[in-house]
């Protein structure tokens, strides 16, 4: 191995925090020329990670011999994985842990104390192999200590730049009352309007004529921040602020005029309300809606993590999260997992009452007979792509919808069927240029797809078909509902057509 070669993993890596057993280290490479002495930050069975005259570094350890008294014997260390952030996802964290120790046939141990605290174990030898926390902390300081190398990931509801996100589950908030609060339904505007505070009284929705109490999570929270970044929100209306959802639920059921929003894993024993979208079709939190994010109100939970090279066990770990074992640990905990949904176009009628209903002037017969001949005998898959605002760039959940999408297709799951990627657009503007642009935007996302997967032959790709404003999913009198509607879907149409032949995947219109 060449000198360059043996250090060609070395990289800078914010590291912050030395243990009280550092001391200093002499990496030489192994055959010569390059010497490397510092004080020992850590070494996770690959890599030393040391402090330098150069800064902060991480160095393949088999490219190097480590010289001096705190060498550490070259074996994987005893690991830590240590999460911080969003207390009401941390209920994800006992499942997944347990169910990737089962997956390598390890030993997983809860530990006593308040709050979450673990180890994984030899099954063998009882040694301990991970040590794992959890520790509920604000976003900012989260966000701090992820990025500074005191903990290594953090739990969340949002994306955020400069950290690396891992998704893990998916959650749908929803209004609740009280079981015995005698109105029927809101709308999303109604909703919109009592969260901020411009509607004190029930009357003013339906209800009776009494004063609506608004309770909400402390606007410190995760979670609270991050539906008021997806309700476009400032300011704060709620008369009632709660830690965690957990309370919240509690005092809203014992209050037959509160009103808030909460998980959907959260929602006992406290009562749903129906919610619609403000032309009057109700919105429902199904799976497959959430997942593929037609419901407005739903949101990512996400690890989040530096951009550096994480430790062994913590890479496994985030691997994890995307096996079958992984998802029946997050459906277990009332949270929505990541893996695909498949349902028959026609069991979907609402949307096809929406298609007619909210068709703008500009949409012909013609354009919905199109849309209805490749919907016949079609499936839809959960995999919905939407991009960041006003941006061709697919947002964190779709970058890593397109990731699955290639490897299911890579795996063969889509043996004698056709894959379709359906461009979707608000009804804004004209509708030809709707219509164009939702072709480039199913093209788009086509062209992401060849770049991360380039061995999947021509064969094996999708067909791009556009539709414009021809299948709203919400109305576009508010910008979410736009936002929804803007879209492409993944469409799985059954295509039996000896190699070479063209599928004819709707008559021509």
């Amino acid at each position: 191995m060449g000198v360059k070669a043996g250090l060609a993993a070395l990289c800078v890596a914010a590291i912050i925090g030395v243990s009280a057993a550092a001391q200093d280290v002499t990496l030489v490479a192994r055959e010569g020329g390059i010497v490397l002495s510092g004080t020992l930050q850590g070494y996770d069975g690959e890599f030393y990670r040391i402090s330098t005259s150069y800064g902060l570094l991480t160095v393949d350890g088999q490219g190097v011999i480590c010289e001096g008294p705190a060498c550490p014997e070259l074996v994987a260390p005893r690991a830590a994985i240590r999460v911080v952030g969003a207390r009401d996802a941390a209920g994800l964290l006992p499942a997944l842990f347990q169910a990737f120790a089962n997956a390598r046939g390890l030993v997983y141990e809860p530990q006593p104390g308040d709050g979450f605290a673990a180890r994984i174990l030899d099954p063998a030898t009882r040694k301990v192999l991970a040590d794992l926390s959890f520790q509920p902390m604000p976003p900012e300081a989260a966000s701090a200590a992820v990025s500074s190398g005191a903990a290594d990931l953090k739990l969340s509801f949002a994306a955020e730049p400069g950290l690396a996100a891992h998704s893990v589950a998916m959650d749908g908030m929803v209004a609740i009352v009280a079981p015995d609060n005698p109105t029927p339904a809101i709308s999303t505007a109604d909703l919109a309007r009592v969260l901020a505070g411009e509607v004190d009284n029930w009357a003013q929705i339906g209800g009776p004529d009494m004063p609506i109490v608004l309770h909400a999570l402390a606007p410190e929270t995760d979670l609270q921040q991050a539906l008021a970044a997806r309700l476009r929100q400032t300011g704060e209306a709620a008369d009632v602020l709660h830690p965690d959802l957990a309370t919240l639920a509690e005092a809203v059921a014992r209050d037959p005029w509160a009103i808030a929003l909460t998980g959907r894993s959260a929602i006992v024993p406290a009562r749903r309300m129906p919610l619609t979208d403000s032309c009057g079709f109700p919105l429902l939190p199904t799976s497959l809606a959430i997942k593929a994010g037609d419901y407005p109100l739903a949101l990512p939970v996400m690890l989040l993590s530096a951009r550096r090279r994480m430790p062994l066990m913590t890479r496994e770990f985030l691997a994890f999260l995307r096996t079958p074992a992984a998802d029946a640990a997050v459906t277990a905990t009332g949270f929505i997992d990541r893996s695909p949904t498949r349902q028959p176009m026609t069991a979907d009628g609402l949307r096809l009452i929406n298609a007619i209903k909210g068709a703008g002037a500009d949409v012909t017969l013609e354009d919905l007979k199109r849309l209805a001949g490749i919907m016949d005998g079609a499936d839809r898959l959960s995999f919905t792509f939407r991009f960041e605002d006003g941006s061709s760039t697919l947002d964190a959940t779709s970058q890593d919808s397109l990731e699955d999408l290639a490897q299911l297709i890579a795996a063969g799951q889509f043996r004698d069927q056709k894959l379709v990627l359906a461009g979707f657009s608000d009804g804004s503007g004209a509708a030809k240029a709707n219509l164009a642009l939702s072709v480039d935007r199913a093209a788009r996302v086509a062209q992401e797809l060849a770049a991360i997967a380039p061995d999947l032959s021509p064969a094996q790709m999708p067909v791009v078909e556009g539709f414009g404003e021809a299948l709203p999913m919400a109305c576009d009198e508010t910008a979410i509902g736009r936002q929804l509607n803007r879209r492409v879907e993944l469409w799985v149409v059954p295509d039996f057509t000896p190699t070479g032949t063209p599928p004819a995947l709707a008559p021509a219109p």
